[in-house]
């Protein structure tokens, strides 16, 4: 897998230094070479790279404009790199693979191009199966249903791993594994890791459809559980019961969301 990719900055020296120093990574193909924003855009919608890495600050349009002329087309992935460090929140707002600070250290950009190949190996997989349904929907549709997971997901998307959470002015990276429940307060979410509590600005309905449901499960109408994390089942009153997590958090389960503790029971 060759992952195209498109170099901009209008320091000469950087885009060397960065070229030069994606040389050990044999997969990494650099395309094109852009000094500033309007040549970036007219590049990345001519090439279709699969990553940019991208200043910040440049003049006329900065890297988040050049993000912003992107929305009519569907965009590659971006990694800002900066001699600036307080662009890092908006840099995770825009979806932003990573953030890289100038001089670029080695190891650190070979920890951003292996995430960068988790993205596009996820991405690729699911558009492999799209492309396997459109055929089967043509010539054996029966077998279109066997490649779903009854929701209409194909069934190895893999959902996401990490969750980026803007809370009290940080970015926190979240591993979903270690997230064991979640509670919604209106448009809000309380993130529970057990050994922390994030707020997360999202929609229940829209964060449900990030993660796994093989794992996260709705308990209760306003709260999801990692099912991985719970150690007890114990019966209540009405066809209720808790459930027990690891940390020793007691969680309801309505009697609408009474299938999900059936899996428990063998």
């Amino acid at each position: 897998m060759t992952i195209r990719t498109i170099l901009v900055d209008d320091e000469p020296l950087a885009i060397q230094g960065l070229e030069l120093r994606l040389q050990a990574h044999d997969d990494v193909e650099i395309i094109d070479k852009c000094q500033n924003g309007r040549e970036a855009i007219r590049a990345i919608k001519t090439h279709k790279p699969d990553l940019v890495f991208l200043d910040i600050q440049m003049p006329g349009f900065d890297g988040f404009s050049v993000v912003q002329g992107l929305m009519e087309v569907e965009p590659p992935l971006f990694v800002f790199v900066t001699a600036y460090s307080d662009h890092a929140l908006r840099a995770f707002e825009a979806q932003a693979v990573d953030y890289l600070m100038k001089p670029v250290d080695e190891s650190r950009l070979a920890d951003t191009i292996e995430r960068v190949r988790q993205r596009l190996a996820e991405k690729r997989g699911v558009e492999e199966v799209e492309k396997l349904k459109e055929v089967l929907a043509e010539h054996a549709p029966n077998a279109v249903e066997d490649m779903t997971d009854g929701g209409g997901e194909p069934a190895s998307n893999r959902f996401e791993k990490l969750i980026n959470i803007k809370d009290r002015g940080q970015i926190f990276r979240v591993d979903v594994d270690t997230i064991e429940r979640i509670d919604a307060a209106g448009d809000y979410m309380c993130i529970y890791t057990g050994d922390n509590t994030l707020i997360l600005r999202e929609t229940m309905k829209d964060l449900e459809k990030r993660l796994d449901p093989r794992r996260f499960q709705r308990v209760h109408r306003s709260t999801i559980v990692n099912l991985d994390l719970v150690k007890q089942v114990k019966p209540h009153t009405n066809g209720e019961c808790f459930l027990v997590l690891n940390s020793g958090a007691s969680v309801k389960v309505s009697r609408s969301y009474r299938d999900v503790v059936a899996r428990f029971v063998h």
